[in-house]
């Protein structure tokens, strides 16, 4: 029996001091620990924090890389309408989706918004526009829509860079005559049926079939079995009233592959048209102001125009024509729409990303936590290094990709057809890593905020929902990183048969003679640009002659190469990577060439030493494959720990450097006492 702490007798003492003092009405003698303190209070970090050494307009501008005027623009505009859900906490004002809506509200106020856009002229030269500069201003403009909702952001995308990309890169100017206009206009509302319930990422399996009909000069699109139902079609659940088919295409019993057609699925009243069936995906995990929906066509005819014939065509008597006769090269062609959308999806990725680091680094910077000394202050928790550990590698990699998707964006608009390979290498590369560092981050900022990241207002917690789909769309990210292996993979083999150089894909480092790395590294070493482009350089290199070896022997022992891949599924993963991460780190690099301020130029050093060393920290392949000793991976793991010190007075100015108006972030970025007073309650 455990043993009491008092004895009878003192139980009975104690008893009638406290019976004496309330029958005598005594006020106790407060305890210490019981004292009240003076109520938290709201301090803005612009007021506690060192001023920025390096001018955050023209870090914005190096980041955002385009079109900033265009981009605040819309970002008014958003802000002047209703339509927009302005909501006002701690005496400011936020613009965010009302996700207590149901999916058919939330659906309904998206098109609303995309009307209040179109009648302000934002859409304005997205399809007629010519050259580099308009491709540039639509990119731009999309952002700040996917910043606001990313259902917003998707909605527009489907219509303008699925249905109008696939009309402008697969149609001829028949077709560009007739629907680009409308689209722009919103005349027309555009889907895209790529996707079905038994194909996704194998676009080649894709089982809808089409055929000629010479005696009416039309084409049959037909959906032959459950499999083969077109499935997430966005647009097409509610307000789409046409549709780009992807189908399987049969003349004269052979099959001449996939191609892409235009068919009407609603009439001018929003009816859905004969031969057609279209229901709806039902509620999702986010993107619920996107209608998806799932199409069944029954025998719909369509007229021979309708083909769009930039690569392939048919002849009124139904003969099959091509200038492309290998069919694989036809296909790739076929695919060039998906490119604008790993595009997209990498820079909006990055955008998340940066206001889930934008919110929870300011309230890190006005939350306290504990005290480290008795009786002393509490501490704000960005002061905890361990809290630094947590936001500021990733910070610093969302500087390395936002870098990453501006040399996308541009590469994308100045593109030519000799670019597509490198482009689709590039697109799938950074769309990939770009999102899943965007999921990464909003749960480490979610925790970061702890029960505040829960709240719905203070969007972090809503966008893991809202952007968890880019992981699997426009490509699955791990089917995408074996496409980039296999490319590299292709590129070594031609390399070495043909006995010239490697050029293109950033693979000229392979020319030179190995890279040697420090048996013994120091924080000079560390730091330096030439080192952090070996290491990457060693990783990749290493990796693709380990890749080709192993897929060679392979061969060899009279297995094909696609099974040979599969079977390598681990090298081809980490090869991936290496390519991705060598190719982000020669943005940044070429990025800072453009800087001249020397403030500037000291802090992007800081962040750049810093996306390498939290990569070498993070990444086993390093150590795996013995590019860094047990010893030096231990160095630069307290590196990695100094950089956060290092970083700590520049976080407010790094975020701030993102150009994030302050209404699109949350209320817990800036007054979270008074947004959560009871005051606030009562407005």
């Amino acid at each position: 029996m455990q043993k009491s702490h008092f004895s009878s007798m003192e139980k009975v003492n104690f008893r009638t001091k406290i019976i004496s003092r309330h029958l005598n009405q005594e006020t106790p003698t407060p305890n210490l620990l019981l004292q009240s303190f003076p109520c938290l209070s709201y301090n803005p970090p612009e007021l506690s924090e060192p001023s920025a050494i390096f001018d955050t307009k023209e870090m914005r501008k190096l980041m955002d890389g385009h079109n900033f005027v265009e981009k605040d623009w819309l970002f008014g505009l958003m802000l002047q309408s209703n339509l927009f859900n302005p909501i006002e906490r701690g005496g400011k004002v936020f613009v965010s989706p009302d996700y207590n809506q149901s999916k058919e509200q939330q659906r309904e106020i998206t098109m609303k918004r995309i009307g209040y856009l179109l009648e302000h002229g934002v859409f304005k030269k997205w399809l007629t526009g010519k050259g580099p500069e308009d491709e540039l201003r639509k990119l731009g403009l999309l952002d700040c829509l996917g910043i606001y909702d990313h259902s917003l952001a998707i909605k527009v995308g489907v219509h303008f860079f699925l249905w109008g990309g696939a009309i402008q890169f697969f149609g001829t100017k028949r077709h560009h005559d007739k629907w680009l206009k409308d689209t722009e206009d919103y005349v027309v509302k555009g889907c895209f049926s790529m996707t079905e319930l038994g194909h996704g990422s194998n676009v080649r399996g894709i089982e809808t079939v089409t055929t000629y009909d010479s005696s009416t000069g039309e084409f049959v699109i037909n959906t032959p079995c459950e499999s083969a139902q077109k499935y997430w079609i966005g647009g097409a659940a509610n307000h789409a009233t046409h549709t780009i088919v992807f189908s399987q295409l049969i003349i004269d019993g052979g099959n001449q592959g996939v191609h892409a057609f235009i068919a009407q699925i609603r009439d001018e009243n929003g009816d859905i048209c004969p031969n057609i069936r279209i229901a709806d995906c039902g509620h999702k995990i986010g993107l619920n102001g996107v209608d998806n929906g799932r199409i069944w066509f029954d025998n719909v005819r369509v007229p021979r125009e309708n083909l769009l014939n930039s690569v392939a065509d048919v002849s009124p008597d139904g003969k099959y024509l091509t200038a492309i006769k290998d069919p694989d090269q036809r296909f790739a062609a076929f695919l060039s729409p998906l490119t604008s959308g790993r595009v997209t999806i990498a820079s909006s990725a990055v955008y998340s990303a940066k206001i889930g680091l934008a919110t929870a680094i300011r309230y890190s910077l006005t939350r306290r936590a504990f005290s480290v000394t008795p009786n002393g202050p509490e501490v704000l928790i960005l002061d905890y290094p361990s809290h630094q550990r947590r936001l500021l590698p990733l910070l610093a990699k969302t500087y390395a990709m936002s870098f990453a998707a501006n040399h996308l964006k541009m590469m994308y608009v100045k593109r030519t057809p000799e670019m597509n390979k490198v482009i689709h290498v590039v697109s799938s590369a950074f769309k990939a890593i770009a999102s899943w560092h965007n999921m990464r981050t909003l749960q480490e900022c979610r925790e970061a905020c702890g029960g505040q990241g829960l709240k719905t207002e203070n969007r972090i917690g809503q966008l893991k929902g809202e952007y968890d789909v880019q992981s699997t769309f426009e490509g699955d990210n791990n089917v995408l990183m074996q496409q980039v292996s296999k490319a590299l993979f292709g590129e070594y083999v031609a390399a070495k048969r043909s006995k010239k150089p490697f050029k293109g894909l950033g693979l000229e480092h392979m020319n030179t003679s190995r890279p040697v790395i420090p048996s013994q590294l120091t924080s000079s070493t560390m730091r330096q640009a030439q080192f952090q482009n070996d290491i990457f350089c060693l990783r990749e290199r290493d990796l693709l002659e380990r890749f080709a070896a192993e897929v060679s022997q392979c061969q060899a022992q009279g297995k094909s190469k696609e099974y040979a891949f599969t079977l390598n599924y681990q090298l081809a993963e980490d090869l991936g990577r290496a390519f991705s991460d060598r190719a982000v780190l020669h943005t940044f690099l070429d990025a800072e060439a453009f800087v001249t301020s020397g403030p500037l130029k000291n802090v992007l050093d800081l962040v750049r030493s810093m996306y390498v060393l939290v990569t070498l920290e993070e990444d086993a392949a390093f150590l795996r494959y013995g590019y860094l000793s047990m010893d030096n991976a231990a160095i630069v793991r307290k590196e990695v720990a100094k950089l956060c010190s290092e970083l700590r007075p520049h976080a407010l100015s790094l975020v701030s450097s993102f150009g994030l108006p302050d209404a699109f972030l949350s209320p817990i970025a800036f007054n979270w006492v008074e947004a959560n007073a009871w005051s606030s309650e009562q407005n």
